[in-house]
């Protein structure tokens, strides 16, 4: 059986912005992906609402720098054979980062960290890693997330051609989520649940091809 480490933020966890709250586990895209792919391939889902490629939130209440979690969560669910991410919307946050270049140098430091890794099992190798460029942000009402992605709607709508470059420096697989899926109006930056399922379905193809399944 293959192993397929879904490590993202609120996209991959399934926040539903008409709730607030969460998507039905069928909703989310890894569990489409997991009903997708069969019983011959293992999905697991690390998402973190939150969560950044690479930078501290001094303002949250967990640790969501994806690049100080990540070995941890390797060792958890090793052994390996792809690693999705699908990470850069939180980066967009003037607190954070705000720019797609700080994104993208997030995305370069955790491949590096999956390449590097100590694996805890003497066998393992490490996966194949497809990097997933998260949907662009877009016009919100919603007043709060407006102004805590302030800019982001322009320099999310840099990452795709950005992972993209990065990907084929890097010998990484890649896909652009926004070319199946767009934000809600809702907030800006979420997913309703029709266009989650359209990420579990249009990641499906590149997948199988990955994990040659």
């Amino acid at each position: 059986m293959k192993t397929l480490l879904c490590y993202g933020d609120s996209l991959t966890w399934g926040y539903d912005a008409s709730g607030p709250g969460r998507h039905a586990l069928a909703d989310r895209w890894p569990n489409v992906l997991q009903k997708a792919l069969g019983p011959d391939v293992h999905v697991v889902a690390e998402g973190l609402n939150g969560r950044t490629t690479a930078y501290d939130d001094h303002l949250a209440d967990c640790d969501r720098n994806g690049a100080r979690m990540l070995p941890t969560v390797l060792h958890s669910h090793a052994p390996l054979d792809l690693m999705v991410i699908l990470l850069g919307s939180n980066d967009m946050k003037p607190i954070i980062h705000g720019t797609a270049f700080g994104a993208v140098k997030g995305i370069e430091r955790l491949v590096n960290l999956v390449r590097r890794h100590d694996w805890p099992v003497e066998t393992a190798e490490g996966p194949e890693i497809l990097i997933v460029s998260p949907p662009q942000l877009c016009e919100t009402a919603n007043s709060a997330f407006a102004a805590m992605f302030a800019d982001g709607i322009e320099q999310s709508a840099m990452l795709a051609p950005l992972y993209r470059d990065l990907a084929d420096e890097l010998d990484c697989g890649f896909f652009d989520a926004g070319s199946v899926a767009r934000t809600t109006p809702l907030d800006g930056v979420h997913l309703d649940a029709e266009n989650t399922h359209a990420i579990g379905r249009g990641l499906e193809p590149v997948v199988r091809m990955m994990l040659g399944v």
